[in-house]
């Protein structure tokens, strides 16, 4: 039974299943891709490759509704968000467009001796596995660099998200680029493996969980395979003691509580002063008590689904582990009475070291409210995760903000704003949260042969 199915978590009601491909049809698959790379893509001119790229941002920007509305129906992402979700798509295929010129331009080194100069290459098949969380942004990712830069694409999606994994596969058909060029995988966890080994894949990018992470990176390394990961994350949103409530308390709600929680880089562990924890409490439980849940697509929801059954029971049966080991539950944590997976939004507090659930992420809309007495009790507590993806500081005093940012061990900080995405922003982590780096000119950087040519 193939597992690659829309399962609409509104209803729970599976509405469209996919074949998988068998290894014949991957591998001729990969040997498209590789013959197109080797006899047309790489040698095609930046401007050959930016036409396609423009092309497809600009059919995403005229077509955002009906692609968004398969992130809605496919994983219960609320229309706006999902609308959201395309436009910054779009925006990441244009900024590869234009900027890509200048970031793959050669560079001269001052050496001692002789000319040098290192030019930027393609290495061939990017191989990249992608999460459901945000379906086409993360493709976006490493669909635009990557193809910019001369490599081809194969993307093994979701299962849960089929139907945006043929749309966006259909996009750069669309657009103008050659078959091979950016190529759709239905396939198994071992057919994936055997494809990593495969000689014409030269990189392996994956985003998604630790487990997952560890699995891939393991077999690309095994088969000498660049990779990079983007992992799981436990932010933390620090609030300072001179931080004004009225500008936290809406990026408190929409950097735990946006997309469901279902969000790497979402506000997970709330470090909030102790002078300031009793009303930042109060104020986020109001707020999580407004919430309207219903049916993504129609107009007013503020929260749809959680997107499948499998991530809400977990998520319900990480508060409850939470409460059985001493933490408070505030509000939430419960599943709604209606058909589909729909989860109460919840606020946990009094959450211990010794409280299995202390180091644990929780994919869902669960807010962890913990309280300090310090700059260096915050600083201490955001560190002591095995996690480093994000984090933000929210204060008064900005220079103040950037002390305390240089002490915390992840791979982004952001000051009196939520762990945020741009096109020309890099994205990535430190520890369990993995390695390399995604977007701005870091993200192009990753899959390219720095050759040097030195002449005398």
């Amino acid at each position: 039974m193939s597992p690659y199915r829309t399962i609409n978590p509104a209803t729970g009601k599976t509405e469209k299943v996919f074949d998988l491909h068998d290894d014949k049809t991957m591998h001729a698959k990969l040997s498209t891709a590789h013959q197109l790379w080797e006899s047309d893509w790489r040698h095609r001119s930046i401007a050959q490759r930016k036409a396609v790229m423009l092309k497809a941002a600009e059919i995403l920007r005229k077509d955002k509704e009906k692609h968004a509305r398969l992130i809605s129906i496919e994983m219960g992402k609320i229309l706006p968000e999902a609308i959201g979700e395309i436009e910054l798509s779009a925006d990441i295929l244009a900024y590869y467009a234009q900027k890509a010129e200048t970031f793959l331009a050669p560079r001269e080194l001052p050496v001692s001796q002789g000319h040098a100069i290192v030019t930027s290459e393609p290495l061939g098949i990017i191989y990249c596995v992608e999460p459901w969380n945000f379906p086409y942004y993360q493709l976006a990712r490493v669909a635009a660099p990557n193809l910019m830069a001369g490599n081809v694409v194969m993307v093994k999606h979701a299962p849960s998200v089929p139907q945006c994994a043929v749309a966006f596969e259909e996009l750069f058909r669309e657009a103008g680029a050659p078959e091979g060029a950016y190529t759709n995988l239905f396939i198994t966890n071992d057919q994936s493996e055997k494809l990593i080994d495969c000689p014409e894949v030269r990189g392996v990018a994956l985003t998604g969980s630790e487990r997952a992470g560890s699995a891939v990176a393991s077999q690309a390394g095994r088969a000498l395979k660049k990779s990079t990961m983007e992992l799981g994350g436990s932010d933390a949103f620090i609030v300072l003691d001179d931080a004004d409530l009225d500008k936290v308390m809406p990026l408190a709600i929409s950097g735990r509580m946006s997309n469901n929680g279902q969000v790497c880089t979402a506000a997970k562990r709330m470090i909030v002063h102790k002078s300031l924890v009793e009303e930042f409490t109060s104020r986020l439980k109001t707020a999580v008590n407004e919430f309207e849940y219903g049916d993504p697509l129609e107009q007013g929801v503020s929260h749809g689904p959680m997107s499948s059954q499998a991530a809400m029971e977990r998520a319900i049966s990480q508060v409850e582990k939470a409460v059985s080991h001493g933490a408070e539950l505030v509000v939430g944590g419960k599943k709604i009475d209606r058909e589909g997976f729909f989860m109460k939004a919840a606020i946990l507090t009094s959450i211990t070291r010794d409280n299995p659930i202390f180091y644990e992420e929780i994919f869902g809309p669960v807010a962890i409210i913990h309280s300090v007495g310090s700059d260096d009790e915050a600083v201490a507590l955001a560190n002591d995760s095995p996690y480093g993806l994000g984090g933000s500081i929210q204060t008064s005093d900005v220079e103040r903000g950037r002390r305390v940012a240089a002490r915390i061990d992840t791979g982004m900080v952001f000051i009196n704003n939520i762990t945020g995405t741009a096109p020309d922003l890099p994205f990535g982590g430190i520890k369990n949260s993995g390695y390399g780096r995604e977007l701005s000119e870091f993200g192009i950087e990753e899959f390219l042969n720095r050759k040097l040519v030195h002449t005398p």
